[in-house]
């Protein structure tokens, strides 16, 4: 039996990693239902927003949401007309569950009157969660007391949480009082949209190509790979080169003024802009090694991409990240904020180039866990009851 859901996540205006996972879910869960998606468009004032110059410039061409999936693109932070036009196609749908995409503080006041005309309408709310709150978000008190006093209010309305990993789980329920409620704990799906270049042949000598990949943040840890990357070219046993594709927020410029200043930039590339769909899969496709030194994580698109391609990976044991890597056999994994750790787990990691390893994670998961959430619901026939929240 089908049922009728709606996914509100981001859109491609502000595009993201959550835009892209936003697509995939509404793909994904039409494959067994009825499924509408509202996005939200603007997020915030354009001259705040750390990517205020690809605002609006198209930059995906890998995906794009299924026929037959009505679309509304979207929601502005400042609402006008847009909000109106929002809950008038959430009426005109009907859905009966509404999984609402958690990234940021920006959407919490759209996301408030939306649940709350959902669960109007007869609709069971569902919250999945990426992480609590956005780390550059937590720097700014006003912001993040705003959404400590504003979110609890929100999750009091829902009826269901997904999560990526035990450790998001305790995340949230440290932070927060969670309701009573069924609770999902589903890893991330994997980002094989990206997959589709073959690998070129490594030629024999050929120097050893790390990826870092991913926005330039103070929680990235890119600093410590740039460390780590000057330790291994200092050695002279191996030829190591650096390819970093980010684009800068935050102004965290101290990885980029560390490659410039750097003896060995000579093995150095930079790429610090939002990249298309093309230079994505390109950049995995010409990678020997992926590494990822963030200091903290709850999820990594990067990395799923990474598992998705089946490389060789390095990334910290952080937050979910360790649950996310836990069946994939290519992942070294390293202790966070260390240059000498990383380094190691770099060599170590240099024994599994060119094997091509299995992505453990399928979005069958994700399907699974909707339907264990839509059977405790009432909505479907056959699947277990997901565990309450905190049990």
């Amino acid at each position: 039996m089908k049922a009728r859901i709606m996914v509100v996540g981001s859109g491609w205006q502000f595009t993201s990693g959550i835009s892209y996972y936003t697509c995939r879910l509404s793909n994904e869960l039409a494959k067994e239902h009825a499924v509408a998606a509202v996005l939200m468009r603007r997020l915030v004032p354009r001259q705040v927003y750390p990517g205020r110059a690809r605002v609006g410039v198209p930059v995906n061409s890998a995906l794009d949401y299924a026929a037959g999936i009505p679309v509304y693109d979207g929601v502005d932070w400042h609402w006008g007309g847009s909000l109106l036009k929002a809950l008038r196609f959430l009426r005109e749908f009907r859905p009966q569950v509404v999984v609402f995409q958690w990234w940021t503080g920006a959407v919490l006041h759209s996301y408030n009157v939306l649940a709350a005309q959902a669960r109007r309408l007869g609709a069971r709310v569902v919250f999945e969660f990426h992480e609590v709150q956005d780390t550059g978000e937590v720097r700014v008190p006003l912001v993040r007391h705003y959404v400590r006093r504003g979110l609890p209010r929100l999750l009091r309305q829902c009826d269901g949480f997904v999560v990526h990993s035990e450790f998001d789980r305790k995340a949230l329920h440290d932070a927060y009082r969670l309701p009573e409620v069924p609770t999902a704990v589903v890893p991330h799906g994997p980002y094989d949209h990206h997959r589709g270049v073959p690998r070129p042949a490594r030629r024999s000598g050929a120097p050893i190509r790390l990826l870092y990949f991913g926005t330039i943040r103070p929680y990235k840890g890119l600093e410590d790979l740039v460390a780590a990357f000057e330790m291994l070219r200092s050695r002279r046993t191996r030829d190591f080169r650096l390819k970093v594709v980010g684009e800068t927020w935050e102004q965290w410029d101290l990885p980029l003024e560390m490659i410039r200043r750097s003896p060995h930039a000579d093995g150095v590339q930079v790429i610090n802009r939002y990249v298309d769909d093309r230079e994505v899969t390109a950049a995995f496709a010409q990678a020997d090694i992926v590494v990822l030194p963030y200091r903290r994580s709850s999820s990594s698109g990067p990395l799923h991409i990474a598992m998705a391609h089946g490389l060789p990976t390095v990334v910290t044991a952080v937050g979910g990240l360790v649950e996310a890597t836990r069946d994939y056999a290519g992942a070294v994994l390293v202790e966070p904020d260390d240059p000498v750790a990383l380094a190691e787990g770099i060599v170590a990691a240099t024994t599994l180039i060119g094997r091509t390893f299995a992505d453990a994670r399928s979005w069958d998961d994700t399907r699974q866990a909707m339907r264990s959430l839509l059977s405790g619901f009432g909505l479907v026939p056959g699947a277990p009851i997901a565990a309450p929240a905190g049990s």
